[in-house]
């Protein structure tokens, strides 16, 4: 799955709410549980690349990616506004 369309899922159970997604579950819970979150994937991928586990770091970083698109979402930051940045970065 591209980013993109992950990103898309994510705002689509966002909008439509639907019953029993662990989406809606995790943006009900509010801002601060999606950070911590957050925070939480970005340290495993961080003991996964010190203990040089590469299919850990495979599955840590996914979990990142996708916890850091729900906060995205929730912010209405897109993919696009990040793609922008980095290309202000690489002028």
């Amino acid at each position: 799955m591209k980013l993109e369309e992950l990103y898309e899922l994510i705002k689509n159970r966002r909008e439509k709410k639907p019953e029993g997604s662990y989406i809606v579950g995790l943006l009900d819970k509010g801002v601060d549980s999606v950070i911590q979150k957050v925070g939480e994937e970005a340290v495993e991928v961080v003991i996964a690349a010190k203990n040089s586990d590469k299919k850990r770091i495979v599955s840590e970083s996914a979990d990142l990616l996708f916890h850091l698109l729900i906060l995205l979402e929730m912010k209405d930051i897109s993919l696009n506004d990040i793609y922008s940045e980095l290309r202000e970065r690489n002028k």
